[in-house]
């Protein structure tokens, strides 16, 4: 069975590549545009690993990854942000951190190297 990948972003754009991307390497991917969905999506699809953007349109990533990390249900998926924000390592050490930070534009194969990491962790 493939695992499968959630994958939250604003941007469609990104969102299919992202896709693309995954599928080809074999997982199962779910992507979401609107981040206030983010837990119905969980629970429907129980991703093996979340994929997250920092700036939602109006949402915050972190917030949701804190609020992922806090709840008894998810807090062992992990979850990898992305963001053009570069300046964003100490967001993995803050409470409720995500497990990786990925920044934009992103490498495809550290994409990749980075999502096999955080599924066998």
């Amino acid at each position: 069975m493939s695992k499968r990948i959630l994958a939250v972003d604003d941007d469609s754009d990104i969102l299919d590549v992202i896709r693309i991307i995954l599928e080809d390497e074999g997982y199962e991917v779910f992507t979401l545009a609107n981040a206030k969905y983010v837990f119905d999506e969980v629970q429907q699809n129980s991703p093996d690993l979340i994929l997250l953007d920092v700036m939602l349109g109006g949402l915050d990533g972190r917030d949701i990854c804190r609020a992922l990390k806090e709840h008894d249900s998810y807090k062992k998926i992990p979850v990898v942000m992305i963001s053009a924000s570069h300046n964003l390592d100490n967001l993995l050490l803050s409470p409720g951190a995500p497990d990786n930070f990925l920044a934009k534009p992103f490498d495809i194969d550290r994409l990749v190297e980075m999502v096999k990491t955080e599924l066998v962790a």
